[in-house]
């Protein structure tokens, strides 16, 4: 038996390295695509370009004006004098937020009354949106402090206004670098593409040139075809994870404070799933088209709920039941708990146990339904 599955398994390895554009997708597409996601996979609002609209014009509207632009945060890109300005900004999309202060700001403060400042900012997007609101307010926070301060002292009271000093600290992500979290499920993903495509393809492309037919009626069992088959694409994708963690690592700085062998551990235990489904795909696929496709109609599902980009908590609560039945949803847990935090196989054995059983049921079945279908 090990002598046949070895025999196909050379073939593949021989086939795939015979093909340039084969190597191109296997091994230069994933790099490429890191490089990518890495520049582009980045939450973290640093700019906001903002407009300025001080009809105020006192000495109060202007220092509040520059607690914002002096911030980090607010880059003041555009100062505008009139209601069409302040439109026009926005529709055009020329500035994420506009600063509006009106008239009597400054002599409302200081004769101890409220006054109003307007921040009108672009929804569309809400993350961006959301993000302005609570910079704003700790901005907005900060000055109603220091004018209160002064205003105590000014009046003789005691110039000691109490201030509750937030001291917090994040764990695993001290900067909180979002791409330090995204880099990570960009690797799970690209591997998960990978696979699903590779095992997908391998069989139906025996289909189309015919060679099908000479493998069915030869000496191998179906056992030993599936073996031969899918473990060159095991192998590959190891390599994979292997390259595009070194890149993440060595050129986005990514820190990675568990165990590489864990993590190729876990990604082995993953493929059993996603070289599973491909099996299945090929199957049911008569044409490379069909596959590519069913492999597409996988793909996106799994990723959407599998918390790579939106929080599993978030969703409905019958969608949350759906994605426990989701592998990528556990893959993500280990590689970015094995990126991030460092833990072992203590921690994740919690995240492992299922995708183990999830994995053998699906290759189990997928082989099952692959010796039908070469009967």
């Amino acid at each position: 038996m090990f002598e046949r599955a070895l025999a196909i398994l050379v073939k593949e390895f021989k086939q795939i390295f015979r093909d340039p554009r084969m190597k191109t997708v296997i091994f230069i597409t994933p790099l490429i695509q890191i490089l990518l996601f890495g520049y582009a996979a980045n939450k973290d609002i640093n700019y906001i370009p903002t407009a300025i609209y001080d009809k105020d014009n006192t000495a109060e509207s202007r220092e509040l004006i520059r607690k914002f632009t002096y911030s980090k945060y607010f880059v003041p890109e555009h100062y505008i004098y009139s209601d069409k300005e302040q439109n026009h900004i926005l529709d055009k999309g020329l500035a994420s937020v506009v600063i509006r202060i009106d008239r009597g700001f400054g002599r409302r403060l200081n004769a101890g009354k409220d006054a109003a400042v307007q921040l009108a900012y672009d929804g569309t997007d809400s993350n961006t949106a959301m993000v302005v609101m609570d910079y704003s307010n700790t901005i907005i926070g900060k000055y109603k402090y220091e004018l209160l301060k002064q205003l105590a002292e000014e009046r003789g009271l005691t110039p000691s206004v109490p201030y509750v000093d937030l001291r917090d600290r994040a764990w695993f992500n001290g900067n909180l670098i979002s791409r330090n979290y995204y880099l990570p499920g960009v690797i799970a993903t690209i591997v998960t593409m990978m696979s699903l495509l590779l095992s997908a393809m391998a069989i139906v492309k025996e289909k189309e040139i015919g060679t099908m037919e000479q493998l069915t009626v030869s000496p191998l069992r179906p056992i030993e075809l599936i073996v031969g088959k899918l473990l060159p694409f095991a192998v590959i994708a190891l390599i994979q994870i292997t390259l595009i963690t070194i890149l993440g690592v060595l050129w986005f700085h990514i820190p990675l404070r568990g165990n590489l062998l864990l993590l190729l551990f876990g990604t082995c235990i993953y493929l059993f799933t996603t070289l599973g489904i491909g099996l299945f795909i090929s199957t049911v696929s008569s044409t490379q088209q069909e596959a590519m496709m069913s492999v597409f109609l996988v793909y996106m599902p799994a990723v959407l709920l599998s918390g790579f980009a939106y929080p599993i908590n978030n969703m409905p609560k019958i969608i949350q039941w759906l994605t426990f039945l989701n592998p990528l949803r556990y893959f993500l847990v280990v590689i970015r708990s094995i990126f991030l935090k460092g833990v072992g196989i203590e921690v994740l054995w919690s995240q492992l146990l299922p995708l183990a059983v999830m994995g053998l049921f699906v290759i189990g079945f997928s082989a099952l339904r692959f010796r039908k279908s070469l009967g």
